[in-house]
């Protein structure tokens, strides 16, 4: 559309994962989630699954190769219901 927005944050879900990941997520991740971060990497299109594996129980889901061997990220339980709607910003 005219209004220069990206295809990331069309629809209330994206845009409130949008917000749920500026506050949450860029301090380890890049601010385009396309990027890498300092010390996390880009995780635009991650699955639903894998978030909830990495924000929820730090693992990853059987058979996901990761990106980076590190032990860095925490679990995020208090996020278990933002997970839908940070997925929908990623795709």
């Amino acid at each position: 559309g005219c209004g220069g927005e990206s295809d990331q944050t069309v629809g209330p879900n994206a845009e409130r994962g949008r917000r749920l990941y500026l506050v949450n997520c860029v301090v380890c991740h890049n601010r385009d989630p396309s990027k890498d971060g300092p010390t996390g990497p880009a995780i635009k299109g991650s699955s639903e699954t894998l978030l909830q594996f990495r924000v929820l129980r730090r693992s990853y889901p059987p058979g996901y190769v990761p990106k980076r061997k590190s032990t860095a990220m925490p679990a995020y339980p208090h996020l278990k219901k933002a997970i839908p709607h940070l997925a929908a910003y990623l795709r």
